[in-house]
Parts: structure tokens; sequence; C-alpha cells
């Protein structure tokens, strides 16, 4: 038997016994051995020290900690070395007792319970949540749940796209709508949050004295499964129905996607993405992945949030998007990024260091595109390009200036007038005056 299958065994024998106490617990280990070597009382000893009070929904992560216990690695190092075999004779499992699940969220004690939550099969369930990476290792085809898509973009690395099939999709809406829109977030948060966007992001570092603003790279991809399974599980959720919501919300890319990645970026970020997009992360086109990805940095946002207070700034994020302002900021600008350097590493993810930017108040400032100094607003050089634009598609037909050949240049004009508008009515008013000047015909 293998090492994790033993370890499992062991942990089921454990949450089974029918008391939390030293020797019910070795009763019960020595039922599921056949025997009850004396490595067994030092394990037990062990468990009873890291685990006060049973872990009835967490059968996983105690075996885990069995397999890296001591007691455990030296008996089977002992029994390889005399070339004896450890196995299970008896496997004993006690229905599991959930721990309550948060009231935000829907209540869902078990996999058949998630299964008609998400009105599916269990065998849909279990293929579409794939935590075993079945797809990863597959050819390409109808058992995928994703499509690939790569964006190139000059002098920076790839982007990848994994959009999700109508059926993953349809179920991963569901999360979306009935579990992660009900858990709080940050205050710091403004992209994808209802009520906030990129425009109440920025209105809080209007008339700064310093700003600095920040990125974060191959944000979504940097995001791993083990994140994802924690904000599940802090919602209530007992472990197995944490681990099948993981699955169907993260996502490991085959190794001929990574073999498709368009030329650039530098050797040492394309080598970085690659290994992002070959693990279990969040996909950039899945619907769960936006709320994921601030569920995920609510303690990087607490511990950015408490940086800045600390020299009296302010601090926002949207999406990959960092921003700090205040007057505590002036002439220690290096020293603090630096400090936000070392927390955004202790969280897993990493700055751009190409799109760091600084801006005292004589300057231009921006934040998510939009000019700070005297309130959110649109640059000029962005006006004015739609503008123009405007202009040549009344007098020389919208068809000659779809140069990049948008399938739908109307909708496409009317989205950023509309951006425009949500900033600034009174230019967004005199850009709509020209729009409805338009010959669509």
């Amino acid at each position: 038997m293998t090492r994790p299958s033993i370890a499992s065994g062991l942990s089921h024998a454990l949450l089974a016994s029918p008391e939390w106490a030293f020797d019910p617990l070795v009763d019960a280990c020595g039922r599921a051995l056949g025997a009850r070597p004396g490595w067994l009382w030092p394990l037990v000893d062990g468990v009873l020290d890291a685990y006060r009070r049973p872990p009835r929904d967490a059968h996983r992560e105690l075996a885990r900690w069995i397999e890296q216990s001591s007691a455990f690695r030296d008996a089977l190092e002992s029994a390889h070395e005399s070339q004896r075999e450890i196995s299970l004779v008896h496997l004993e499992t006690a229905p599991a007792r959930m721990a309550p699940t948060s009231a935000a969220v829907p209540s869902i004690d078990g996999l058949g319970e998630l299964a008609d939550f998400l009105e599916v099969t269990s065998g849909q369930l279990d293929w579409l949540t794939d935590t075993a990476h079945y797809s990863r290792r597959t050819p390409r085809g109808r058992l995928h749940h994703y499509s690939y898509d790569w964006l190139a973009r000059p002098g920076r690395a790839p982007r990848l796209l994994e959009v999700p099939t109508p059926r993953m999709r349809r179920v991963q809406r569901r999360v979306l709508c009935d579990i992660l829109g009900a858990l709080p977030l940050n205050d710091a948060a403004h992209g994808f949050v209802p009520g906030r966007s990129a425009i109440s992001g920025a209105a809080a570092h209007a008339g700064a004295h310093t700003l600095i603003t920040l990125d974060l790279s191959t944000f979504f991809a940097r995001v791993p499964a083990r994140r994802v399974f924690s904000v599940f599980r802090q919602a209530g959720y007992p472990e197995a129905v944490a681990h099948a919501l993981t699955g169907l919300c993260t996502h490991a890319v085959p190794p001929w996607v990574g073999a498709r990645m368009p030329p650039g970026g530098s050797p040492e970020e394309r080598a970085a993405l690659r290994d992002a997009i070959s693990r279990s992360h969040l996909p950039q086109g899945s619907p769960t992945s936006p709320a994921l990805s601030n569920l995920t940095v609510r303690r990087l946002d607490s511990r950015l949030t408490g940086w800045a207070a600390a020299s009296g700034a302010v601090y926002t994020r949207y999406a990959d998007d960092l921003a700090f302002s205040g007057s505590g900021l002036r002439g220690r600008a290096s020293t603090f990024i630096s400090g936000v350097d070392r927390i955004v590493r202790a969280e897993g993810h990493v700055l751009n260091r190409a799109k760091t930017h600084i801006a005292s108040r004589g300057a231009r400032q921006s934040v998510t595109g939009l000019v700070v100094n005297d309130g959110p607003s649109v640059d000029r050089p962005t006006f004015d390009e739609l503008k123009a634009l405007l202009h040549n598609c009344v007098v020389h037909g919208p068809a000659s200036q779809n140069r990049a050949d948008h399938p739908e240049f109307r909708a496409h004009l009317l989205g950023r007038l509309t951006w425009v508008s949500s900033v600034s009515p009174t230019r967004g008013a005199r850009l709509r005056r020209d729009f409805d000047r338009i010959d669509w015909s």
C-alpha cells in the first residue's frame, strides 16, 4: 500500500473512534492495522497535541498530518529496511459531522447535496471538478472544459484566456451568484465588486500630494488552488465540498497549450507564466475568477491597508492595480515600495517593476487610466482620440474607421462612449452628439 493510502486509512480510523482520547484512538488504529505496533503511541500522542477536538470535516487534512509526522515516517522507513509491509486490514468510517456553514451562504453538507445544488448528477460533478487533473493529461477533445486563446502583447508576456464550455460556465455562475457573491471583501477592493468601480477606486486618491501605483504580475495565474480551497473552508463548507468547489473554479492547463505561447516578455517572465498555468490556478475567462481573486487576497489587502495607514496613506486595489496616496509618502517612496514588495511576495504574488509609477501633485496623477489630480476624469489624449474617431465616422463612414476589425464596431464605440460618460457626463454628452450623427446604414 502507498504511504498516502495508509495515512488516509488511519485518518478514517481515528475519526471513527467513539471517543477522542488516547486509548480509544490507539485501539481504533490497531483495528485498522490488525496490530498495535509501538509507533502508534507517539503518533496518537502527536495527533492529540495537534487536534484538541476531532476534525470531523477535515479527513484529508488529518491524513496529510499523519503522512508528514515523524512517527509515521520512521515506521515506514524501518519497515522498508527490514523488508516488512505496513498495510490496512480493516477500514472503518463514520458519518462526518459537518462544521456549521456560514449563514451568508447556502448550506451544503456533502457531495450529494452539492450535485443537487448545481443541478448535475454525481457523475457529472466528478467530471466537472476533475480534482485528479485527468483533462491535463488527455489530448484535445470534447472531454476538456476549456478552450484556450493566447493574446500577444507587444513588449510584454502574452496573456492566456481560458474560456469555459457552456456547461461549465453555467455551473460556475451558480457558484458565483449564490456563494461567492455573499462573502465579505476588504474595503480596499474596487474591481469586480457591486457598487464599486475603477471610478470609486480612483476617487479615493483625488488631490493627493504623492501617488504611487503598482501592478501585480500574472495576477490570476498566481492564485493557487490552496488559496481557493481556503476561501470555501472559511465560508464554513466541509472539506469534501470545499475540495470539489475548488476543482470547479481552478484549472491546470495541458502542456500543449503552454507550448503554443506566442512571443513576448523576458525568458524569466515566460518561464514563470508557463509554470503558473501548469498548476491549478484561477482561469482568466471563468466567471468565478474575478470574485475569487478578490477573496483570496483579503489578507494581502488587509496587510497593505495597514502598511499604508502607518505612513498616513490610503490604499485601493482594482484587480491587479495597486494605488497608494498621501502626504506621508513624500520623500520615502522607495522605502515604502520596498515594504509593499515584501508583503506582496509573502502573500505569493510578484510586483511588475516595469509598471511602477510615482507622481507628485505637480505632475499628472493617474489611477486605472483616470486622471485624479482634481477628481477622477478621462485624460485629454483619450478624449481627443475618441472625439476624432467619432468625427471621422461621421465624415467618412464607420467602416473606414474600423481598422481593428471589431465584429460589433457600433457596440465597441458605444461602450467607449459610455465609459467616458460614467466618468464625465458633460464630456460624454458632447461625444454622444457626434455618435448620433453617424450613418450606420
